[in-house]
């Protein structure tokens, strides 16, 4: 696949883990959601994607974690969407 940011194929994935924090202070209480996704990284301009897997998707996507900052994210993979096309 090609790097949706710069087209190039020199890619390589990588086996990663990340805590994921809700943002706020509202959400200041709530435990961060460990994900150990692989992550598949442009060696020419650095560009990262990877697939949240769907346990820990579903802790994120849970009641009461909707928040400014994942409607935001959503408009950014939105419009890497329309780059992609």
């Amino acid at each position: 696949m090609l790097c949706l940011s710069c087209a190039s194929g020199n890619q390589a994935e990588f086996t990663t883990e990340m805590i994921i924090h809700f943002s706020g202070l509202k959400n200041i209480d709530k435990p961060g959601v460990w994900v150990f996704p692989k992550v598949s990284v442009c060696l020419d301009c650095g560009f990262s994607r990877f697939s949240t897997p769907k346990t820990e998707l579903a802790l994120l996507a849970g009641p009461n974690t909707r928040t400014e900052t994942s409607s935001r994210a959503r408009s950014v993979d939105a419009s890497q969407d329309e780059i992609a096309s």
